[in-house]
């Protein structure tokens, strides 16, 4: 059997859910509070109406709390109608305690303060003009109620001032916390947009370098069949000469000529293969001994060591060859650092696995190191920065974060995280 869709946590459907908490807080405290004047000051109230006005909004605010839990999205006009209905509900409140002269109508500065911080701004002037017309119209329509203006507490201070007292500290406590809340929202909101337009923004560089990659080695095919041609006519022509020695040369030239067509066509097909490959979970002891075996052959100058912590033997994760070459550029920056005593660890953190790279080099700026991998930043003299900023980009792609550190010790500390594969 499906299961109903969860509510959409939209801007509008949040403002709903604080309008209703703040709905429910203030008809509670209208209710004690009228029944205290009623028991223990003696108001003369026609309580009948009074009560069934509470207990009418008390069913508004049940009936709000079920649509919230509908599937449907909750609009800025159906707020519109919540706030007008509390004034409608504050307006006959009044209207039976004292109208104009009741210390808590002020109140409507809340559900007012509530549609200017979260209505177009047709709708917030159409709760400010109806707050207004209510307000004039207790002025002259209201029931009195003449304990407001006699009554006493000590002898010294009127029961008008301790209600617009309790009237300011309800108020304030209603518009602090829904103007926080709103505040909050809009702070979270502009960080996911921030973060996914420089996500976008990334990947729009990376799609640029791959682009620019593609269309390169299209355009290095053309010249390196030239260059194979004319080398093939050249070495003929040094056999008829009978030059051993050129004859060698452009035989070297022409295996270094047919590795560049090679490798062209390998990253051309590797590419296609990507296209098609799914990443996979492999054991990430396993992934990480192999990587740096394969490294070894291509920087058999360095030396280095290997440790697997305790209770990572067994971890997973998943990899595919985009991510293998990632850490390949890591390893490789660690070694152009310096090739002594690099130390690779692997450990798992919660649900991540951690792969630590420290090298013993003159360490990274740190204003360098928090733009590493934002943009085409190297900390190599003649580097480009476009093999960090692709590595971030994969390991981002799978999930998991790049940092670097200034070890206190010296040199630097590459931290990559990867989300740990669970089975």
């Amino acid at each position: 059997m499906n299961q109903p869709l969860p509510p959409p946590l939209s801007t509008p459907h949040r403002n709903l859910i604080r309008l209703t908490i703040a709905r429910g807080i203030t008809w509670t405290g209208f209710l004690i509070l009228i029944i205290f004047g009623i028991e223990i000051i003696g108001f003369q109230l026609n309580v009948l109406p009074v009560i069934s006005i509470i207990i009418a909004m008390g069913l508004v605010n049940v009936a709000t709390w079920w649509r919230l839990g509908q599937s449907h999205p909750v609009t800025d006009t159906e707020n519109l109608i919540h706030l007008l209905v509390d004034i409608a509900g504050l307006t006959m409140l009044f209207f039976h305690t004292g109208g104009s002269t009741n210390p808590f109508v002020p109140y409507y500065l809340v559900p007012v303060t509530m549609a200017a911080a979260t209505l177009p701004w047709r709708y917030a002037w159409v709760v400010a003009a109806v707050g207004m017309g209510c307000y004039s119209f207790l002025m002259v329509f209201y029931e009195p109620v003449p304990q407001l203006a006699t009554y006493e507490l000590g002898g010294r201070i009127s029961l008008h001032v301790i209600g617009m007292w309790l009237n300011f500290g309800l108020s304030a406590s209603l518009v602090t916390y829904f103007i926080y809340k709103m505040a909050h929202a809009l702070r979270t909101r502009d960080q996911a947009l921030s973060t996914t337009r420089e996500a976008a923004l990334r990947s729009e560089q990376v799609l640029a370098v791959a682009s620019q990659a593609a269309g390169t080695a299209h355009e290095l095919g053309t010249p390196l069949s030239t260059m194979a041609v004319l080398l093939s006519e050249m070495r003929e022509d040094a056999k008829d000469r009978n030059d051993p020695q050129l004859e060698e040369d452009l035989a070297l030239l022409r295996s270094q000529v047919d590795t560049c067509k090679q490798r062209l066509q390998a990253m051309v097909a590797a590419a296609d293969r990507r296209r098609m490959e799914q990443p996979q979970p492999i054991n990430a002891a396993q992934w990480l001994e192999e990587i740096v075996q394969r490294w070894l052959v291509v920087r058999p100058d360095v030396q280095h060591s290997v440790e697997v912590t305790p209770g990572a033997e067994q971890a997973s994760m998943l990899v595919d060859t985009t991510l293998e070459q990632a850490l390949m550029n890591l390893l490789n920056n660690a070694a152009d650092a310096c090739p002594d005593d690099i130390e690779i660890t692997l450990e798992q953190r919660d649900q991540e696995v951690l792969i630590d790279i420290r090298d013993h080099g003159d360490g990274v700026p740190m204003a360098v190191a928090d733009q590493l991998g934002e943009t085409f930043i190297s900390t190599k003299s003649k580097g480009m920065g476009i093999g960090l900023f692709l590595t971030h980009a994969t390991i981002n792609r799978f999930g998991g974060g790049v940092s670097l550190y200034n070890h206190e010790d010296g040199g630097t500390l590459t931290e990559v995280r990867l989300p740990l594969h669970l089975t």
